[in-house]
């Protein structure tokens, strides 16, 4: 089960690490505005909230890699983060974001925490 869990937690990591990209390089480019389906000048106000949200990303990410080596507190606590955002941007932006973000490490928590 181990094995399993780190998959999930590297898993969600590479998540993050996608969302970092997309978020801090690609935002306002036509990848960015259509996966986010924005407008270019939307687009274009909100470049420095996404700057701001990549960055966030990068470190749940960080996060996720450091629990990987650190153990299963850290784990349990990064994953944690994640589950909570993923609901939170389900609630407030678009449901996709619970089974894109927070499902993969919603597994891995539990799976971890079962076993």
């Amino acid at each position: 089960m181990n094995l399993l869990v780190n998959i999930l937690v590297g898993l969600s990591a590479l998540l993050h690490f996608g969302f970092l990209y997309l978020e801090m390089a690609l935002w306002d480019k036509p990848f960015g505005r259509k996966t986010f389906r924005m407008t270019e000048e939307q687009a274009k106000a909100s470049k420095t909230l996404a700057l701001n949200q990549g960055l966030y990303n990068g470190f749940l990410a960080a996060g996720l890699i450091w629990g990987l080596f650190a153990g299963d507190a850290v784990k349990i606590f990064f994953l944690s983060c994640v589950v909570i955002a993923g609901i939170f941007g389900a609630l407030t932006v678009s449901k996709r974001i619970f089974y894109i973000q927070a499902l993969p490490a919603l597994l891995a928590l539990v799976i971890l925490l079962a076993f």
